[in-house]
């Protein structure tokens, strides 16, 4: 089955639009895409859109990330984007808590050929990024698990992102639930309170992309 557009702001119509005018999608990507509808269908909504991943295969490489950090990991669309664009002897750490969704993921990375460039740790994600080092900049980062979670990964990380180093973060518009103040369902309030933090931290400098389902891209000065 075609999956509806993931910018609830998109048409159809605008979509296919889009996506005949960006690089398509390879024979890996379309059978990961394929192979999440198959398998966890009820779940997957949750990949990123194609045209999402091939931006953030593009900002990877523009930013010459060595050095990324990927929290929620699905079925590995992301992951796998974010690994073709790393710097020659790049590595990326993706952090999930589903041997099921990411073994998915691993068959895609083996065929794609950056299965070498993907550390996957299968455990809480704060417990993982506490154990990063702090004496290691991280280049780029990628938020797209639990929306409650979102404040404490980004304390986490921000202490060990390089200056100038960019944080992503997924779902920031939430198909509109976030400004519809009469929805009180707990990840839309956790997402506000995400947004409104993010937006007044002196730390950073930040806007919302209306790409996906709001990709929120964060510099840290």
């Amino acid at each position: 089955m075609k999956p509806e557009p993931k910018s609830f702001f998109l048409t159809p119509e605008i979509e296919s639009y889009l996506l005949a005018h960006t690089t398509p999608v390879d024979d890996v990507q379309q059978w990961l895409i394929d192979e999440t509808w198959s398998r966890v269908a009820r779940q997957a909504g949750m990949q990123i859109s194609p045209e999402q991943g091939t931006f953030m295969t593009l900002l990877t490489r523009l930013l010459n990330v060595r050095r990324a950090v990927e929290v929620g990991t699905f079925t590995g669309y992301s992951a796998l984007c974010i690994a073709r664009g790393l710097a020659e002897g790049g590595r990326l750490t993706c952090c999930d808590i589903s041997e099921e969704w990411t073994s998915i993921g691993r068959t895609a990375w083996e065929r794609a050929g950056v299965a070498d460039r993907i550390d996957l740790r299968i455990a809480p994600a704060i417990e993982t990024l506490r154990s990063l080092p702090i004496d290691e900049p991280i280049d780029m980062v990628f938020l797209d698990a639990d929306k409650t979670g979102y404040l404490n990964y980004y304390e986490e990380l921000l202490p060990r992102l390089r200056t100038n180093g960019v944080i992503l973060v997924d779902n920031t518009l939430w198909s509109g639930r976030v400004f519809d103040e009469s929805n009180d369902e707990e990840d839309t309030l956790a997402l506000r309170e995400f947004n409104d933090m993010v937006a007044a931290d002196v730390r950073v400098e930040s806007t919302i992309l209306t790409l996906g389902d709001g990709l929120t891209l964060i510099r840290k000065r």
